[in-house]
């Protein structure tokens, strides 16, 4: 009888034994599992998180970048308006841009604008025949208006007007006789072209 009991005892033990290894295997198989949702689920928050940031950053990319293209805008579109109400005021274009006077008030509008939006040094090409008359002028007073040197040179294949541009060379503005004359007769109605032009 006491082997029957050993025996039962045994067998409840080893039965108690292989559930409890069961039980254990069980729950350390669901133990891992939930660390390998909890590992998987971290993972796709992350990169949720990465994807938000990154279109963020783009949108503010954006965003900034079509606030310098408008402020680029409105910048020119104010110099274009300030050119031509001062071009209209003159009763001739061909001698607006021979007159030393006027050229001083064009060229320091165009300067500032063209200095506060590219923010770089400024090369002017001026008419030779007008040296004398704005060469001290653009070297003490424009620079001083810029805050910094301006290049400043002289073409004889110039009658009037002016070009001005980076020192880089990379592009110029050009507002001579001709190209003055093209830019303001875009603007004016049939009646004042006319009488200012001839056309």
């Amino acid at each position: 009888m006491q082997n029957k009991l050993q025996e039962l005892t045994e067998q409840l033990y080893n039965e108690g034994l292989s559930k409890g290894r069961e039980e254990g295997e069980r729950l350390l198989s669901e133990a891992r599992a939930q660390a390998a949702k909890i590992v998987e689920d971290a993972k796709l928050e992350a990169a949720d998180i990465v994807a938000k940031a990154e279109k963020n950053a783009q949108d503010l990319k954006s965003k900034a970048e079509a606030d310098v293209r408008m402020a680029s805008s409105q910048a020119l579109q104010a110099t274009r308006k300030s050119i031509e109400d001062l071009v209209v005021a003159k009763a001739s274009a061909q001698t607006a841009t021979s007159d030393p006077a006027f050229l001083k008030e064009i060229i320091t509008a165009v300067a500032a604008g063209f200095r506060a939006t590219e923010g770089c040094d400024i090369a002017l090409v001026l008419p030779e025949s007008l040296q004398a008359q704005l060469e001290p002028w653009v070297k003490a007073e424009l620079a001083k208006t810029l805050a910094s040197p301006v290049e400043l040179s002289f073409s004889k294949k110039m009658a009037g007007g002016f070009t001005i541009g980076p020192k880089d060379g990379s592009y110029y503005i050009s507002f001579t006789d001709k190209t003055f004359n093209e830019l303001i007769a875009e603007y004016l109605r049939p009646v004042t072209r006319k009488l200012l032009f001839g056309e």
